[in-house]
């Protein structure tokens, strides 16, 4: 293929871009003025006033609109040009038939269609394609044949037309015209019999063009090609099995190039018809589509006008000869018809990063997503390689309100184009995985694939890239607000969407090492304002091999728990996780650094002081006791056993290696749909840890060596455990139980002292009746003998 140089391409779209559009709304021919100098639009039945000194054609740097209409479109009239009647091929009508009734989720989505179509046509036009068939067409390879065309071609631009897109409204009798100055069709391809085999499949038009038949009763497509002098005219409608061609012979409605699209719309779907929708929805949809798209308003301006004067008021002024007479006037608003320009907004995305402003990026965000703060951060990239694509993400200041984001990913916070046509915002983690829902930004892709109704994403390869990169970027805009000078943007973001990175550390493995430093805690060291992972090693002390934390409820009850006492005062640095979900991030994390985290309240804690001889010592001292006790409490606990943990407290009942902590303990029984026969098991793995250095152990160990058998030392091992149980963070079994326990130590120990009143002494030294947890039984009804 012969290919052009840079210079001749430059040459080419400096001679086409003078091809300018003429000034009314749509192409004046001789036939369309009168001898009154009144010109008329070929998409209305009213007219236009133009004074004698208005120019026909206007120069490159005059305003598009230089006339005033006074009309809103007209029903088609019908023609005397013999009709040619054709079936349609059985494919065809399986597909019109799928088309409206269930491939595209929402009707509104019709009009994206049809201007979407319009738009591929332009951009492909002089391509020897036929119309609405370019929906696959790469815009970059369809502007390269553009301009090879317009030189070996010429005679194609010999209407000089600009290319755009206009939409006239007739709300009421419910009819919407679509126009473009596109390549437009001969008789040949429009008959799909005619245009080829490669046509059967899905008819003459593209499977886009059918959408229309989701709101239309009957559908007129009167189109133009250049390379004809001839317009012929489509005619379909609603669940027929046949459509007609004949060709246009109205002069009035003779078109120099495109096509013109007219939908005859049914009852219920009327409402397409006003002008406020159809802008609403090109807003929603071709906002950003680069050809401009002109669509018929309703305006106004003020003018003043005399005003009849009142008689009495001027019989009074006549008596006064010598004041001046003043017309009198009031202000009025006239209303007259226009073309408005509708999509005037760039996309921010095509312009280059280092043109964009902040204030721009603000602006964009606030009017794009609604909002009224500006974003935390924002990223603008473009993606080239094997998979294409242009982006702006935003980290949003706050958490959205009234819902919870995290379980759900369908955020709409995502809008999704493809060619600068708006897609949908409507995705289920194609793009972001649930825990970055969060963000919000655009996404614009050429050949992003799709399903057939282009609404659906396809899961496959190159989706799986984007997403692949939309994630991280969105990671590294994350990472920039952590790096920022102001401290107070991470501490506002951790506050909204902390939850979401835990969860992230999850569900997603292959992204922890980018997670896991944007992870905040409260510390041992750092009560009321929470570190980093980093700072966390940073701090850690030459010989200590691992991160240390313990799960809670509050900081208030992480830092009085007895599993502390000991790394206090080794001075070693403990991370508090107080949040529910903090537990199950770290799990899945492991490690940091390639140092391990590790729970202190589960057994085998290492502190890295360990002392094999004197650990020895200890053992013989106390392997008596740590029987004893296991013996006592029987299958409440794993083992007994020497704790290195402790120093001011007399015992704690640990968690085993595998098994749940106290607070997973207590998240697991707070689920409704808990698996009670696990947690009897994971309970079961309990050890309890005794420290031999406290005074009750030593006085226990007396009594295990004297009289192991005594009432009152097997009930305070009891106490003691349960003791244990509440200051570890699990809960009693039997609450009232262990406060009638606690009654009767406090009458040992207060008896006496203050002397005795009355009885008392008598009931302190008696034994107290402890309850017995019996099982309930269920008595029939009528062995009750019916008393209630």
């Amino acid at each position: 293929m012969h290919r052009l140089s840079k210079r001749s391409v430059n040459a080419i779209l400096r001679s086409t871009s003078g091809a300018r559009y003429r000034d009314v709304a749509a192409p004046i021919s001789s036939a369309d003025a009168d001898s009154k100098g009144r010109w008329y639009s070929t998409l209305t039945s009213g007219t236009c006033n133009v004074a004698g000194s208005t120019k026909l054609f206007k120069s490159r740097n005059e305003p598009f609109f230089g006339c005033r209409y006074e009309s809103t479109a007209a029903a088609s009239d019908t023609s005397g040009s013999p009709s040619e009647k054709y079936e349609y091929q059985a494919e065809v009508s399986r597909l019109m038939d799928l088309i409206v009734n269930s491939l595209y989720s929402n009707k509104e989505v019709f009009l994206r269609e049809l201007i979407r179509q319009c738009y591929y046509v332009m951009k492909s036009f002089l391509l020897h394609s036929r119309f609405l068939m370019q929906r696959g067409s790469n815009a970059s390879d369809a502007l390269d044949k553009l301009r090879f065309l317009g030189v070996t071609e010429p005679e194609l631009l010999k209407d000089a037309v600009d290319l755009d897109i206009r939409i006239q409204t007739d709300k009421d009798n419910g009819i919407i015209t679509i126009m473009d100055s596109g390549i437009g069709m001969t008789h040949q391809e429009l008959d799909s019999k005619d245009a080829g085999a490669d046509s059967n499949l899905i008819g003459q038009f593209g499977v886009g063009f059918y959408s229309s038949f989701l709101v239309s009763e009957r559908v007129e497509v009167s189109t133009k090609s250049p390379k004809s002098d001839k317009q012929y005219v489509w005619v379909g409608e609603a669940n027929a099995s046949t459509y007609t061609i004949r060709e246009e012979t109205d002069p009035a409605k003779k078109l120099p190039r495109g096509t013109r699209l007219t939908l005859y719309l049914k009852r219920d779907d009327k409402g397409f018809a006003h002008p406020e929708k159809i802008e609403k929805l090109l807003k929603n949809y071709s906002q950003f589509v680069s050809f401009p798209i002109y669509t018929w308003q309703e305006k106004g301006y003020t003018k003043e006008v005399e005003v009849d004067e009142d008689p009495a008021e001027a019989k009074k002024e006549g008596e006064d000869e010598t004041a001046e007479k003043k017309k009198k006037t009031k202000k009025v608003v006239e209303k007259y018809w226009d073309w408005e320009l509708t999509n005037e907004t760039q996309p921010i995305w095509l312009r280059s990063p280092k043109e964009v402003s902040k204030e721009e990026y603000n602006e964009f965000y606030r009017k794009t997503f609604n909002e009224y703060l500006d974003p935390l951060a924002s990223s603008h990239f473009t993606t080239e390689g094997e998979v294409e694509f242009r982006s702006v993400l935003f980290v949003p200041p706050v958490s959205p309100t009234g819902k919870d984001d995290i379980v759900n990913p369908k955020t709409k916070n995502i809008r999704l184009y493809v060619k600068r046509v708006f897609i949908s915002d409507d995705f289920d983690g194609e793009l972001f995985p649930r825990y970055l829902s969060f963000i919000k930004g655009v996404v614009d892709s050429n050949d992003l694939p799709l399903n057939v109704s282009r609404e659906i994403l396809q899961e496959n390869r190159i989706v799986r890239i984007m997403r692949k990169r939309l994630v991280r970027k969105a990671f590294e805009m994350i990472q920039g607000i952590a790096l920022s000078e102001n401290r107070d943007d991470y501490e506002t973001f951790w506050e909204n969407f902390g939850k979401h990175l835990k969860l992230g550390c999850i569900e997603d493995r292959e992204n922890h090492k980018r997670l896991a430093p944007l992870l905040r805690f409260f510390s041992s060291q750092s009560e009321n304002e929470m570190i980093s992972l980093d700072e966390y090693v940073e701090n850690m002390k030459p010989d200590q091999k691992d991160i240390y934390y313990i799960a809670s409820d509050s900081v208030t009850s992480a830092k009085n728990t007895p599993f502390l006492e000991k790394l206090l005062e080794k001075d070693l640095e403990v991370l508090f996780l107080v949040d529910p979900i903090d537990e199950v991030a770290i799990q899945n994390v492991k490690l940091y650094k390639e140092k391990n985290f590790i729970d202190i309240s589960k057994e085998d804690l290492d502190l890295g002081d360990k002392n094999e001889d004197k650990e020895k010592e200890i053992k013989q001292e106390f392997g008596q006791t740590c029987d004893w006790i296991k013996k006592r409490l029987g299958d409440k606990v794993a083992s007994v056993q020497i704790s290195n943990r402790l120093s001011s407290s007399p015992c704690v009942l640990v968690s085993g290696k595998f098994g749940w902590s106290a607070n997973m303990e207590r998240l697991m029984k707070a689920q409704t749909v808990g698996d009670t026969s696990s947690l009897e098991f994971m309970r079961s793995r309990r050890v309890f840890e005794i420290n031999p250095e406290h005074p009750i152990i030593r006085t226990l160990t007396e009594a295990c060596r004297s009289t192991p058998d005594d009432e009152e030392a097997l009930r305070a091992i009891d106490l003691l455990y349960d003791a244990a149980l509440v200051s570890s963070g699990f809960t009693p079994e039997n609450p009232a139980q262990l406060g009638v326990k606690i009654y009767e130590m406090m009458n040992f120990a207060l008896a006496g002292k203050w002397g005795t009143v009355g009885g008392y002494q008598q009931q302190v030294n008696q034994q107290p009746h402890i309850p017995e947890t019996v099982e309930a039984e269920v008595v029939d009804p009528a062995e009750a003998g019916g008393q209630k």
